[in-house]
Protein backbone atom coordinates (compact mmCIF):
# COMPACT_ATOMS: atom_id res chain seq x y z
CA UNK A 1 0.00 0.00 0.00
CA UNK A 2 1.38 3.51 -1.03
CA UNK A 3 1.72 5.69 1.87
CA UNK A 4 0.14 8.91 1.32
CA UNK A 5 2.31 12.48 1.81
CA UNK A 6 2.67 14.55 4.62
CA UNK A 7 -0.44 16.89 4.30
CA UNK A 8 0.87 20.71 3.56
CA UNK A 9 0.41 23.68 5.66
CA UNK A 10 -3.25 24.89 5.82
CA UNK A 11 -4.39 27.88 3.33
CA UNK A 12 -4.67 31.17 5.22
CA UNK A 13 -7.56 33.87 4.35
CA UNK A 14 -5.25 37.12 3.46
CA UNK A 15 -7.84 39.05 4.30
CA UNK A 16 -8.24 37.90 7.81
CA UNK A 17 -4.63 36.80 8.39
CA UNK A 18 -3.81 40.21 10.12
CA UNK A 19 -5.84 43.11 12.05
CA UNK A 20 -7.95 44.99 9.64
CA UNK A 21 -9.43 48.73 10.87
CA UNK A 22 -10.54 50.40 13.17
CA UNK A 23 -7.44 50.79 14.63
CA UNK A 24 -7.88 52.38 18.37
CA UNK A 25 -6.79 56.07 18.13
CA UNK A 26 -2.93 56.31 18.27
CA UNK A 27 -0.62 59.16 18.32
CA UNK A 28 2.87 59.47 18.21
CA UNK A 29 5.87 61.71 17.59
CA UNK A 30 8.45 60.82 14.61
CA UNK A 31 9.96 58.23 14.45
CA UNK A 32 7.45 56.40 16.60
CA UNK A 33 8.05 53.30 18.68
CA UNK A 34 7.27 49.63 17.64
CA UNK A 35 6.26 49.20 21.09
CA UNK A 36 3.49 51.91 21.38
CA UNK A 37 1.71 50.78 18.50
CA UNK A 38 -1.84 49.07 18.72
CA UNK A 39 -1.25 46.65 17.11
CA UNK A 40 1.83 45.65 17.45
CA UNK A 41 3.65 44.99 13.64
CA UNK A 42 4.64 41.68 13.10
CA UNK A 43 8.01 41.54 11.44
CA UNK A 44 8.07 37.56 11.16
CA UNK A 45 9.46 36.62 14.65
CA UNK A 46 7.26 34.33 15.23
CA UNK A 47 6.27 32.96 11.08
CA UNK A 48 9.81 33.35 9.07
CA UNK A 49 11.51 30.65 8.19
CA UNK A 50 14.93 30.74 6.48
CA UNK A 51 16.06 28.47 3.54
CA UNK A 52 19.57 29.20 3.17
CA UNK A 53 18.65 31.85 0.22
CA UNK A 54 21.17 34.03 1.07
CA UNK A 55 23.62 32.28 3.05
CA UNK A 56 26.69 34.29 3.79
CA UNK A 57 25.74 37.17 1.91
CA UNK A 58 26.82 40.62 3.09
CA UNK A 59 23.86 42.87 3.32
CA UNK A 60 23.50 46.82 4.26
CA UNK A 61 20.00 48.03 4.89
CA UNK A 62 18.69 51.33 5.40
CA UNK A 63 16.20 52.02 8.41
CA UNK A 64 16.54 48.61 9.64
CA UNK A 65 15.26 49.51 12.53
CA UNK A 66 12.15 49.04 12.68
CA UNK A 67 8.75 48.48 10.06
CA UNK A 68 9.73 47.21 6.68
CA UNK A 69 13.56 47.60 7.75
CA UNK A 70 13.05 45.43 10.55
CA UNK A 71 11.26 42.63 8.99
CA UNK A 72 13.96 42.50 5.93
CA UNK A 73 17.01 42.46 8.30
CA UNK A 74 15.02 39.19 10.52
CA UNK A 75 14.18 37.24 7.17
CA UNK A 76 17.93 37.94 5.37
CA UNK A 77 19.75 36.51 8.55
CA UNK A 78 17.52 33.57 8.58
CA UNK A 79 18.18 33.27 5.19
CA UNK A 80 21.75 33.24 6.57
CA UNK A 81 23.08 37.09 5.65
CA UNK A 82 25.16 39.14 7.92
CA UNK A 83 23.54 42.30 8.23
CA UNK A 84 24.45 46.17 8.66
CA UNK A 85 21.94 48.22 8.95
CA UNK A 86 21.14 51.93 9.62
CA UNK A 87 18.91 53.69 12.14
CA UNK A 88 18.75 57.44 13.77
CA UNK A 89 20.00 58.41 16.84
CA UNK A 90 16.88 58.11 18.71
CA UNK A 91 15.88 54.92 17.29
CA UNK A 92 18.60 53.50 18.87
CA UNK A 93 16.30 51.02 21.70
CA UNK A 94 14.86 49.90 18.33
CA UNK A 95 17.70 49.12 16.62
CA UNK A 96 18.77 47.32 19.38
CA UNK A 97 15.72 44.73 19.28
CA UNK A 98 16.55 44.36 15.45
CA UNK A 99 20.03 43.27 16.29
CA UNK A 100 18.56 40.77 18.52
CA UNK A 101 16.65 39.67 16.09
CA UNK A 102 19.54 38.92 13.75
CA UNK A 103 21.89 37.48 15.99
CA UNK A 104 19.62 35.19 17.52
CA UNK A 105 19.59 34.10 13.63
CA UNK A 106 23.28 33.48 14.47
CA UNK A 107 23.85 36.03 12.24
CA UNK A 108 26.71 39.22 12.45
CA UNK A 109 24.43 42.16 13.17
CA UNK A 110 26.16 46.01 13.27
CA UNK A 111 23.68 48.38 13.46
CA UNK A 112 24.89 52.45 12.68
CA UNK A 113 23.73 55.49 13.87
CA UNK A 114 23.80 57.34 10.52
CA UNK A 115 22.02 60.21 8.81
CA UNK A 116 21.87 59.28 5.27
CA UNK A 117 21.00 63.07 4.01
CA UNK A 118 24.46 63.83 4.75
CA UNK A 119 27.24 62.53 1.58
CA UNK A 120 30.17 62.04 4.40
CA UNK A 121 27.96 59.74 6.72
CA UNK A 122 26.45 57.58 3.43
CA UNK A 123 30.48 57.44 2.32
CA UNK A 124 31.52 55.91 5.94
CA UNK A 125 28.45 53.96 6.28
CA UNK A 126 30.06 52.19 3.16
CA UNK A 127 33.25 52.28 4.63
CA UNK A 128 32.29 50.60 7.79
CA UNK A 129 30.07 47.44 5.70
CA UNK A 130 33.14 46.66 4.47
CA UNK A 131 35.40 46.85 7.35
CA UNK A 132 32.71 44.58 9.69
CA UNK A 133 31.66 42.21 6.93
CA UNK A 134 34.72 42.03 4.22
CA UNK A 135 32.80 43.27 1.73
CA UNK A 136 28.64 44.27 0.65
CA UNK A 137 26.50 41.97 -1.96
CA UNK A 138 23.27 43.28 -0.85
CA UNK A 139 22.08 46.94 -0.53
CA UNK A 140 18.54 47.71 0.59
CA UNK A 141 18.16 51.14 0.23
CA UNK A 142 14.89 51.53 2.58
CA UNK A 143 14.89 54.45 4.70
CA UNK A 144 12.78 57.22 3.83
CA UNK A 145 11.03 60.22 5.64
CA UNK A 146 7.50 61.17 4.78
CA UNK A 147 4.70 63.96 6.86
CA UNK A 148 1.24 64.50 5.50
CA UNK A 149 0.40 67.57 4.98
CA UNK A 150 -3.72 67.77 4.15
CA UNK A 151 -4.01 71.54 3.81
CA UNK A 152 -1.80 71.64 0.42
CA UNK A 153 1.07 72.79 -0.66
CA UNK A 154 1.38 75.74 1.17
CA UNK A 155 2.02 73.53 4.02
CA UNK A 156 5.20 72.02 2.80
CA UNK A 157 7.94 73.95 4.20
CA UNK A 158 11.12 74.32 2.23
CA UNK A 159 12.73 72.27 5.71
CA UNK A 160 10.64 69.09 5.06
CA UNK A 161 10.62 69.43 1.31
CA UNK A 162 14.65 69.22 1.73
CA UNK A 163 14.29 66.53 4.68
CA UNK A 164 11.92 63.91 2.40
CA UNK A 165 14.05 64.52 -0.68
CA UNK A 166 17.55 64.67 0.82
CA UNK A 167 16.68 61.20 2.82
CA UNK A 168 14.49 59.44 0.06
CA UNK A 169 16.29 60.27 -3.00
CA UNK A 170 19.67 61.66 -2.20
CA UNK A 171 20.80 58.96 0.70
CA UNK A 172 19.71 56.58 -1.57
CA UNK A 173 21.72 57.80 -4.96
CA UNK A 174 25.02 58.46 -2.52
CA UNK A 175 25.21 54.98 -1.25
CA UNK A 176 24.31 53.32 -4.10
CA UNK A 177 27.21 55.20 -6.11
CA UNK A 178 29.56 54.35 -2.52
CA UNK A 179 28.59 50.58 -2.38
CA UNK A 180 28.86 49.84 -6.20
CA UNK A 181 32.86 49.93 -5.94
CA UNK A 182 32.77 46.88 -3.38
CA UNK A 183 30.03 44.92 -5.08
CA UNK A 184 30.77 42.17 -7.17
CA UNK A 185 29.44 39.99 -10.01
CA UNK A 186 25.91 38.65 -8.57
CA UNK A 187 25.53 41.59 -6.32
CA UNK A 188 21.72 43.06 -5.95
CA UNK A 189 20.81 46.30 -5.47
CA UNK A 190 16.73 46.02 -4.35
CA UNK A 191 14.96 49.56 -3.18
CA UNK A 192 11.47 50.18 -1.39
CA UNK A 193 9.29 52.41 -3.59
CA UNK A 194 5.19 52.78 -3.09
CA UNK A 195 1.73 52.48 -4.09
CA UNK A 196 2.58 56.46 -4.20
CA UNK A 197 4.92 56.56 -6.54
CA UNK A 198 1.81 55.46 -9.33
CA UNK A 199 -0.90 56.86 -7.44
CA UNK A 200 -0.21 60.00 -5.02
CA UNK A 201 -2.28 61.14 -2.07
CA UNK A 202 -2.17 64.75 -2.37
CA UNK A 203 -1.46 64.83 1.29
CA UNK A 204 1.77 63.25 0.64
CA UNK A 205 2.49 64.99 -2.24
CA UNK A 206 6.61 65.70 -1.29
CA UNK A 207 6.84 62.21 -0.55
CA UNK A 208 4.78 60.73 -3.33
CA UNK A 209 7.46 62.79 -5.85
CA UNK A 210 10.20 60.84 -4.25
CA UNK A 211 8.70 57.36 -4.88
CA UNK A 212 8.21 57.65 -9.19
CA UNK A 213 11.79 59.01 -8.64
CA UNK A 214 12.76 55.58 -6.93
CA UNK A 215 11.07 53.94 -10.06
CA UNK A 216 12.81 55.56 -12.71
CA UNK A 217 16.39 55.26 -10.78
CA UNK A 218 15.82 51.76 -10.04
CA UNK A 219 14.80 50.75 -13.88
CA UNK A 220 17.93 53.42 -15.24
CA UNK A 221 20.17 51.86 -13.24
CA UNK A 222 19.35 48.11 -13.89
CA UNK A 223 20.50 49.36 -17.40
CA UNK A 224 23.27 50.84 -16.69
CA UNK A 225 24.46 47.85 -14.40
CA UNK A 226 23.08 44.79 -16.11
CA UNK A 227 26.90 44.49 -17.76
CA UNK A 228 28.28 44.57 -14.63
CA UNK A 229 26.01 41.47 -13.45
CA UNK A 230 24.34 43.37 -10.72
CA UNK A 231 20.50 43.56 -10.39
CA UNK A 232 18.68 46.57 -9.40
CA UNK A 233 15.01 45.84 -8.24
CA UNK A 234 12.33 47.58 -6.59
CA UNK A 235 9.35 46.72 -4.05
CA UNK A 236 6.19 49.03 -4.55
CA UNK A 237 3.99 48.49 -0.73
CA UNK A 238 0.66 49.69 -0.46
CA UNK A 239 -0.23 50.89 3.07
CA UNK A 240 1.90 48.80 5.58
CA UNK A 241 1.35 48.78 9.23
CA UNK A 242 4.91 50.64 10.68
CA UNK A 243 5.60 53.76 13.20
CA UNK A 244 5.58 55.91 10.73
CA UNK A 245 1.93 55.92 10.61
CA UNK A 246 0.59 57.08 14.19
CA UNK A 247 3.78 59.33 13.85
CA UNK A 248 2.91 61.17 10.44
CA UNK A 249 -0.68 60.16 9.60
CA UNK A 250 -3.38 62.64 11.49
CA UNK A 251 -5.56 59.53 11.73
CA UNK A 252 -3.93 56.12 11.81
CA UNK A 253 -7.48 54.52 12.76
CA UNK A 254 -8.63 53.47 9.51
CA UNK A 255 -4.98 53.59 7.91
CA UNK A 256 -5.33 50.69 5.14
CA UNK A 257 -9.55 49.74 4.47
CA UNK A 258 -8.93 51.54 1.23
CA UNK A 259 -7.15 48.57 -0.41
CA UNK A 260 -8.78 45.17 -1.45
CA UNK A 261 -8.44 43.25 1.07
CA UNK A 262 -9.20 46.12 3.54
CA UNK A 263 -6.09 45.91 5.67
CA UNK A 264 -2.57 47.34 5.54
CA UNK A 265 0.00 44.91 5.21
CA UNK A 266 2.21 43.56 8.22
CA UNK A 267 6.00 43.96 7.53
CA UNK A 268 6.88 40.30 7.76
CA UNK A 269 4.45 40.39 4.57
CA UNK A 270 7.16 42.52 2.40
CA UNK A 271 10.03 40.51 3.67
CA UNK A 272 9.76 37.45 1.59
CA UNK A 273 9.84 39.83 -1.52
CA UNK A 274 13.13 41.48 -0.65
CA UNK A 275 14.58 38.15 0.23
CA UNK A 276 13.06 36.95 -2.80
CA UNK A 277 15.00 39.82 -5.52
CA UNK A 278 17.85 39.13 -3.72
CA UNK A 279 18.49 35.91 -4.18
CA UNK A 280 19.52 33.75 -7.05
CA UNK A 281 15.86 32.68 -8.09
CA UNK A 282 15.68 36.10 -9.22
CA UNK A 283 18.86 35.86 -11.37
CA UNK A 284 16.92 36.76 -14.70
CA UNK A 285 14.74 39.54 -13.03
CA UNK A 286 16.43 43.25 -13.22
CA UNK A 287 14.74 46.86 -13.77
CA UNK A 288 11.65 45.22 -12.23
CA UNK A 289 9.22 47.12 -9.69
CA UNK A 290 7.41 44.32 -7.85
CA UNK A 291 4.04 45.66 -6.40
CA UNK A 292 2.67 44.62 -3.16
CA UNK A 293 0.09 46.75 -2.50
CA UNK A 294 -3.15 44.45 -1.10
CA UNK A 295 -4.75 44.58 -4.71
CA UNK A 296 -4.74 48.02 -6.11
CA UNK A 297 -3.65 47.75 -9.54
CA UNK A 298 -0.35 49.38 -10.48
CA UNK A 299 0.89 49.50 -13.72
Amino acid sequence: MTSQPEPGPRLTDPVHLHPRPPFPEQEQDHPGSTEAMDPRPDHGEDSYRGHGLLLDRRALVTGGDSGIGRAVCLAFAREGADVVFTHLPEEAAEAEETARLVREAGRTAVSVACDIRDEEQCTALVGRTVDALGGIDLLVNNAAYQMSQPDGIEAITTEQFDRVMKTNLYGMFWLTKAALAHMPRGGSVVNTTSVQGYQPSPHLLDYAMTKSAIISFTQGLAQMLAERGIRVNAVAPGPVWTPLIPATMPDPTEFGEQSPLGRPAQPAELAPVFVFLASAHASCITGEIVNATGGTPLP
